[in-house]
């Protein structure tokens, strides 16, 4: 696999604010990730650059046959087109002041081979050799990858004009990757939000999925894993269908943008250290049980195995941690994902939510209950999609229409599923609420359990379409965010250039308000966590309560141990930081132990517990 350009990748962001980021960055070697959730919004944004480009438009309705494997697949083909076209002409411009040639040199990281060939070209004053070096480099570069990725959560089944359930290969998440793996991409599928059994035995129909004669691999797969035990299992599970995993890609369990899917108390910082020791073990034990798939398969195998990459994402601000991350765990790249809402070069963000995440505070980004899916989703206090909302409930008309209907899951009331933020389910459940006869305090428990939900698969969509102004002008649209806590730390809207220089230390586009280290940021995530979600589930404690959630304050107890012998050790800090860092950790510590020892919550767990 060739060397990438950049140490960092632009990572998915909801299902609009990255959707055309390829479009921005692919042609300076920045490699990001567009969602293939929402195909209501890929036809939209295939009409929409079609017209800027000349393409003719041919529309593919909800009645066209497979059309949500055709509306992904020609979005991509297009915007695979556009890339190509674009990177040519960069590839062909001048070295001259301004030109968009010395933008893709000048803004590499300076340790990049091909960055200290471009500085060698500038110092040279022969003009045959100066030519030679501008051949050079002109031959060694090449653009950013237009990836996908699949939430594989989100597999809901399709049903026909005649109300039957179609084959499971029409299911969103199956279709959506059909309309990959047929596209005439070269680059990676991502799979996020953990193991979907019929998904990834889909990917073995797919001949793009396998490594050729010479190892090339022309649609990678890379798994998004919060610990080293998911990438094992999900690792092996593809290795005997004969898919090599390219790349996993380790993001925080909760400091980081969209949905948070916490770990069991396990930290950052040791689940890094496990895959540095481990990695070696991993590829050459999923090389074994690979070729073995791949004789059975009666295709070829091979002496070595293929890359693997460990990169990780989620919370990362400074060229410090960055660089840290990069060497002291021996990490192939780094992805930055909420900075660059504020970048508008590079993401769909909506002049008012943008002015928004520009203010943003700690105390106006928290992990909210709105996700129809019922895990916690970090969220932008005030943004238009809960006060639209927060009006409909006052109005006397919760819920939404439910547009799209991505997130439909619930088949409490119906036999086919529908979302619990749809105007169908929630007039439902409260009518069955107030059939309950429950006290004022569980009364409004249940109602606000209810109301809290959004539209989030329809709202995530709206920034880009209110920021392009696309279709129907007198619709009114009220847009969702999704950006990590990251974003309290940044306050600038940025170029794109800004940004790369801060992620490589040649800038700083922070703002002035204090920053702890992503360690010690993630850890007071968990350690609150604990402390909110552990004191409910043990109003009712049963045997299998006790056990978990013991097990995840052991969990954070050992990462913070971890963090008292690794923080002494990053002599790039000065003393003064490592001592705030530690003295930080230890707050947290003594947080967890009192909570633990002594809050009623707790004191339960000295009594008889109920069998589970």
């Amino acid at each position: 696999m060739d060397r990438k350009p950049h140490t960092f990748h632009i990572p998915v962001m909801g299902t609009g604010f990255s959707i055309d980021t390829p479009v921005k960055v692919a042609k300076y070697g920045i490699s990001s990730v567009i969602s293939i959730v929402d195909d209501c919004l890929i036809e939209e944004m295939r009409k929409y650059y079609c017209e800027r480009t000349g393409e003719a438009y041919v529309p593919i309705t909800k009645y066209d046959e497979d059309f949500r494997a055709r509306r992904i697949r020609e979005y991509l083909n297009l915007i695979d087109r556009i890339v190509k076209k674009q990177f040519a002409e960069l590839k062909a411009s001048a070295f001259e002041i301004g030109t968009e040639i010395t933008k893709y040199f000048r803004i590499l990281p300076e340790e990049s081979p091909l960055k200290q060939l471009y500085k060698k070209m500038l110092d040279t004053v022969d003009l045959n050799e100066k030519v030679k070096l501008q051949d050079s480099l002109r031959a060694s570069m090449r653009p950013g990858d237009i990836n996908v990725n699949i939430m594989t959560k989100l597999d809901r089944n399709n049903y026909g004009s005649d109300k039957k359930e179609l084959p499971q290969e029409f299911s969103d998440a199956l279709s959506a990757l059909r309309g990959y793996a047929q596209s005439t991409l070269h680059s990676a599928i991502v799979f996020s939000a953990g193991f979907n059994r019929r998904l990834y035995a889909y990917i073995e129909e797919f001949k793009d999925f396998y490594a050729d004669a010479a190892g090339y691999i022309q649609k990678r797969v890379v798994i998004k894993v919060s610990d080293y035990r998911s990438a094992l299992i999900q690792g092996r599970f593809l290795a005997k269908k004969g898919i090599w995993v390219s790349e996993y890609r380790v993001e925080s369990g909760l400091n980081c943008g969209g949905h948070a899917f916490a770990t069991d108390g396990y930290l950052m910082g040791p689940i890094l250290e496990e895959f540095k020791v481990k990695r070696q073990e991993l590829v050459d034990g999923l090389h074994a049980i690979y070729n073995e798939a791949l004789k059975l398969k009666q295709k070829i195998s091979y002496g070595k195995p293929h890359q693997v990459d460990i990169t990780a994402q989620g919370g990362i601000g400074t060229a410090k941690e960055d660089k840290y991350l990069l060497e002291h765990y021996q990490l192939n790249g780094t992805g930055w994902a909420t900075p660059f809402l504020l970048v508008p070069e590079v993401t769909n963000v909506d002049p008012v939510t943008l002015a928004k995440l520009s203010a943003a505070t700690e105390d106006d980004l928290y992990l909210s209950p709105v996700s129809p899916l019922g895990v916690p989703f970090n969220n932008l206090r005030s943004s238009e999609s809960d006060r639209e909302r927060d009006r409909r409930i006052e109005n006397n008309r919760p819920g939404s229409a439910c547009p799209k209907g991505y997130l439909v899951s619930n088949t409490e009331f119906t036999p086919q599923p529908i979302c619990t933020a749809s105007r169908q389910y929630q007039k439902l459940k409260l009518e069955e609420i107030n059939k309950q006869n429950l006290d004022p305090f569980l009364y409004k428990k249940s109602l606000d359990k209810v109301l809290s939900k959004s539209c989030i698969c329809n709202d995530l969509a709206e920034g880009v379409l209110i920021r392009h102004q696309i279709g129907n002008p007198a619709q009114k649209r009220f847009s969702a965010v999704c950006p990590g806590p990251n974003l309290a730390y940044f306050s600038k809207i940025s170029t794109l250039e800004e940004m790369v220089d801060h992620i490589y230390g040649r800038g700083n586009v922070l703002n002035d308000s204090y920053r702890p280290h992503m360690f010690v940021k993630e850890l007071k995530m968990y350690v609150e966590y604990f402390i909110k979600e552990s004191a409910k589930a043990l109003e009712e404690p049963t045997e299998k309560q006790y056990v978990y959630w013991r097990g995840f304050y052991q969990n954070i107890l050992e990462g913070i141990s971890y963090y008292n012998n690794l923080f002494p050790q990053m002599i790039h800090e000065t003393l003064e930081v490592r001592s705030k860092m530690l003295e930080e950790v230890d707050g947290f510590r003594r947080m967890i132990t009192d909570f633990f020892e002594q809050n009623q919550g707790f004191s339960v767990l000295n009594q008889p517990i109920k069998a589970s």
